[in-house]
């Protein structure tokens, strides 16, 4: 595999030149993000006291789907973007998947499962869909059925994709191979469906066409490559472990990590000489 040439990420990302019309854009959505942090911070608490009721105490329990966030605030600059023809087909291609829900009695999502578990212990015989195994990989209980309920197929396609097209990336992330770790680690698993919900809230992707500049600019991504929203998933979960790394982060922190991701995530995707999904400075991350 060859290696690409590094790019520098964390920490520089804001200080890289962008598109002139993404100033406006930043400006304003900087006041909306404090104004809406403040008024969720309550309801996260509350969620998470639910969540933690719920969770198993120990370094693979798991409070899970943190991250809430509203996206109701829009630019309507950004609204009227005609987008070609292979853009739209490919978007709403994309948003019919992420329409489809996880159902353990259909015979291909047992089989998509079985074949993550296998992706990520290929030695280690799974006893089955339902069983105490599935912890290690990091779901909240013996069956991963019950975690897929707030983000559906796509995020288990997601993971399956991530193991079989950056297996090394993957298994490096599954078994924390790097960076100082926090005693309570994030789940691998569950932390992956949390980053396919970050990014579909973030690309707007449960409307029409998108109505945000990193949505629009990401719809142009997925006009030259399909597997566009795919990969992004990979870059953002390399980028999400990174981050956690560098806020030296624990579990209760996820929500944060996650909230700073998906800010550095936005600025990437606002660049000017991005044209391709391989353009994103991050996507270095997956060669590492």
């Amino acid at each position: 595999m060859r290696l690409r040439r590094r790019r520098q990420c964390f920490r520089s990302c804001s200080s890289l030149h962008r598109v002139d019309e993404d100033e406006i854009y930043w400006r304003q959505k900087k006041g909306d993000e404090e104004l809406e942090w403040s008024h969720s911070s309550t309801h996260v608490i509350s969620q998470f006291t639910q969540c933690f009721a719920n969770a198993m105490v120990g370094p693979r329990s798991w409070v899970g789907a943190l991250f809430n966030r509203s996206s109701n605030k829009r630019n309507e600059k950004f609204s009227d973007y005609p987008l070609s023809p292979l853009q739209a087909h490919r978007l709403q291609r994309l948003q019919e998947r992420i329409q489809v829900p996880f159902d353990e009695t259909r015979p291909d999502h047992q089989e998509a499962l079985r074949a993550l578990w296998h992706a990520a212990f290929p030695n280690i015989a799974l006893n089955g869909l339902i069983s105490e195994q599935w912890k290690e990989m990091g779901w909240q209980g013996p069956n991963p059925s019950t975690d897929f309920r707030g983000c559906g197929f796509i995020s288990l396609e997601n993971l399956l994709f991530f193991s079989r097209t950056y297996p090394a990336s993957f298994h490096r992330l599954l078994f924390k191979q790097e960076g100082t770790r926090a005693d309570w680690e994030y789940p691998f698993a569950v932390a992956g469906i949390n980053v396919t919900f970050m990014l579909i809230r973030m690309l707007d992707l449960s409307s029409v066409k998108p109505r945000c500049l990193p949505g629009i600019n990401f719809a142009k991504l997925l006009g030259e490559d399909e597997e566009a929203f795919d990969v992004l998933y990979c870059i953002a979960f390399e980028m999400m472990d990174a981050q956690w790394l560098a806020m030296h982060a624990s579990y209760m922190e996820f929500n944060e990590v996650l909230q700073v991701t998906r800010t550095q995530l936005e600025r990437e995707l606002s660049l000017e000489d991005i044209y391709r999904i391989q353009d994103l400075p991050a996507y270095n991350l997956l060669y590492q």
